[in-house]
């Protein structure tokens, strides 16, 4: 990807239209700054080695596309008479439908359909694309037009949808794309507590997803029984699976910090029972990953010791992972008694 001159404009188109919407003052030039981001990322999805990702890319657009048009359509109402549309547009039915159309946007359940879909033919530079960067955007707008109660459902069926989901795949990459719909719905739990919650649950969310995607691209990892050989080596297992139960939320890894912020947030607005259902939906999710690590490190795997002569410098990237899923909690939990 990074060897094509123009796919670096796309990759620059990218960035430059997150800035766009970030500080538009207006939906016409938030909605600008959508669009510049769906046409800059459908480039980057075609590969004419790969007809799978040509379908991912125009059932990609279909979908942004329809979303785009629903949104659109809502701001060309608010133009059309200001007295009356205005009052109707931050009303629920407006706000609902706007939601609804960003959320589409992100694939939060129940408008998930088209993410596992378009994950599970993509490479997985283009999926962590598609967790990470892809996000900005939608929820950048979402902030703007933001229904408590709304967004509190929209949450619970995304941590429940995104927990049910993995467990009855076998592809890593639906895994992945279950698992991210379940972070949905924390981010957007993370927004009702603040959103300074939601950029620090963001950015370590884009840390471990970014460090997954990378060594499944690394290791050439597509489905699960790919795990179950000998040909990785035990500490690129363990590196993997340190970072997929970080993913999970397990404590003391990296990414129970940021849960913990949110649960400590939410149980002081006295949202009990919705952080008592967050906590048991999530540790389904926990429970495909340790299955995984289970039937790999532990049941199939015939190796009787490590080879400390395997750590060479090209696994540094995996001794990499396993020192920040262990070592940044570990200070964070140092400084915090």
């Amino acid at each position: 990807m990074f060897n094509n001159s123009s796919k670096l404009l796309f990759i620059f188109m990218l960035i430059f239209s997150t800035f766009i919407c970030i500080s538009s003052n207006s939906w016409l030039g938030a909605w600008i700054g959508l669009e510049m981001n769906l046409l800059s990322f459908i480039p980057l999805m075609n590969n004419n080695k790969n007809l799978m990702s040509n379908e991912a890319s125009l059932k990609y657009f279909l979908t942004q596309a329809l979303a785009s048009i629903i949104l659109l359509f809502m701001i060309c109402m608010n133009f059309i008479n200001w007295n009356y549309f205005s009052m109707m547009f931050y009303s629920n039915i407006y706000l609902l439908l706007i939601n609804s159309c960003l959320l589409l946007k992100i694939g939060a359940a129940p408008f998930h359909f088209w993410f596992p879909s378009i994950m599970d033919s993509m490479n997985w530079i283009n999926n962590m694309i598609l967790m990470t960067w892809q996000k900005i955007n939608p929820f950048i707008c979402i902030s703007y037009c933001f229904n408590n109660k709304f967004i509190e459902v929209i949450s619970l069926l995304s941590i429940l949808i995104g927990s049910l989901g993995g467990l009855n795949s076998t592809s890593l990459r639906k895994i992945m794309a279950f698992s991210s719909i379940s972070h949905i719905g924390w981010l957007l739990m993370a927004f009702i507590s603040s959103e300074m919650n939601f950029w620090f649950y963001f950015m370590f969310y884009t840390l471990i997803s970014v460090s997954l995607n990378l060594s499944f691209n690394y290791l050439k990892l597509f489905n699960v029984n790919q795990m179950l050989t000998n040909s990785i080596s035990s500490i690129n297992k363990m590196a993997i699976f340190i970072t997929l139960l970080s993913m999970g939320g397990l404590p003391p890894f990296l990414g129970f910090i940021p849960k913990w912020i949110v649960l400590e947030s939410l149980i002081k607005e006295n949202l009990l029972l919705i952080s008592l259902l967050m906590v048991m939906m999530t540790l389904m999710t926990l429970y495909f990953y340790l299955r995984m690590a289970f039937s790999s490190i532990i049941l199939n795997n015939f190796q009787m010791y490590w080879k400390i002569s395997q750590m060479k410098l090209i696994n540094n990237f995996f001794i990499w992972n396993y020192f920040s899923m262990m070592f940044f909690p570990m200070m964070f939990f140092l400084f915090m008694t």
